[in-house]
C-alpha cells in the first residue's frame, strides 16, 4: 500500500525561531552571554556597517565601522577613568581587521601621544610622537620603533636629525647642541657616535657655550719659513 505524505501546514517552530534570530540590518541593542552589548548594523549574523560595542568587563566603548564582525574602517575607542568614571579617548582613527591600521591618534595613559600611520596595531610609516618629558620625535617608524629617517627634538632645544634603527640613532646624522653652540656630524651606531666632526655653530649666541671652545684655525709661521720661501722664489724668477 503506497504511503501518502501530506504537506505540512507550517514549518516546525525551530525554523521560525532561527529565522527570527538571524540578525541582518539595523538592530537595537543585542546582549551577549558575557554581558557585552552591541547596537548597530548587522549582515548575516555579523556586525557589519555602523555600530557601537560596549564591553562589560572593562566598560570600554568602540563606536565606528565594522566589517564581518571586526572593527574595520574609521572608529573611536574609549575607556572610563577609574576615578572620575568619565570616558577618555584612547584611539581615534582607522582600523583594519580589528587592529589599528592606517592613520590615527593614540593617547597613552601617561600623557604621551602618537599621531601617524599604523599597521597591524603597531606604529609603522610616518608619525609624530610626543613624550612625557617634552621630547618630540617625528619621522619614520617600523614595528613600533623609530626606523629610517627622523628628527628628535629635546626639551632644551637640542635636536638630532638622521638615521634610526630599532628606536636608536643609527647611521649618518647630525646632532645640534643649541645650548652650547656646537654641531656634531658623523656616524651613529646604536645611539653612540662612532666618528664625526664637531664644529662651532653659533657659539657666541648660545645660552651656555662650552668651557673649552674649539680653537680658531690660524696661520702660524714663527720661523719665517714662508717669507724665506717667497724670497727664494722671487730671486729664481728675476
Amino acid at each position: 500500500m503506497p504511503v501518502i505524505k501530506y504537506p505540512r501546514v507550517r514549518d516546525p517552530l525551530f525554523y521560525e525561531w532561527d529565522r527570527k534570530a538571524q540578525k541582518c540590518g539595523l538592530r537595537h541593542t543585542i546582549y551577549a552571554v558575557n554581558g557585552d552589548q552591541y547596537t548597530g548594523e548587522w549582515l548575516d549574523n555579523l556586525k557589519h556597517g555602523k555600530g557601537t560595542q560596549i564591553w562589560k568587563n572593562t566598560g570600554a566603548i568602540y563606536s565606528g565601522d565594522w566589517k564581518f564582525g571586526k572593527r574595520d574602517g574609521y572608529g573611536s575607542y574609549s575607556i572610563p577613568d577609574p576615578v572620575t568614571k568619565e570616558y577618555k579617548r584612547v584611539y581615534t582613527g582607522w582600523w583594519e581587521n580589528d587592529r589599528r591600521g592606517g592613520r590615527g591618534v593614540l593617547f597613552y595613559p601617561n600623557g604621551e601621544c602618537y599621531e601617524g600611520e599604523w599597521s597591524n596595531g603597531l606604529r609603522s610609516g610616518w608619525g609624530k610622537m610626543q613624550y612625557k618629558d617634552g621630547s618630540v620625535y617625528e619621522g619614520q617608524w617600523l614595528a613600533d620603533q623609530p626606523n629610517g629617517q627622523g628628527v628628535l627634538l629635546l626639551p632644551n632645544g637640542n635636536r638630532y636629525e638622521g638615521g634610526w634603527k630599532d628606536g636608536k640613532k643609527h647611521g649618518p646624522g647630525k646632532y645640534f647642541y643649541l645650548d652650547k653652540g656646537q654641531q656634531l656630524e658623523g656616524i651613529w651606531v646604536a645611539d653612540i657616535p662612532k666618528c664625526g666632526v664637531l664644529v662651532d655653530f653659533g657659539r657666541d649666541n648660545a645660552p651656555a657655550p662650552p668651557q673649552y671652545p674649539l680653537p680658531e684655525i690660524e696661520l702660524h709661521d714663527p720661523a719665517g719659513v714662508l717669507a724665506e720661501a717667497q724670497a727664494t722664489f722671487d730671486d729664481s724668477h728675476n
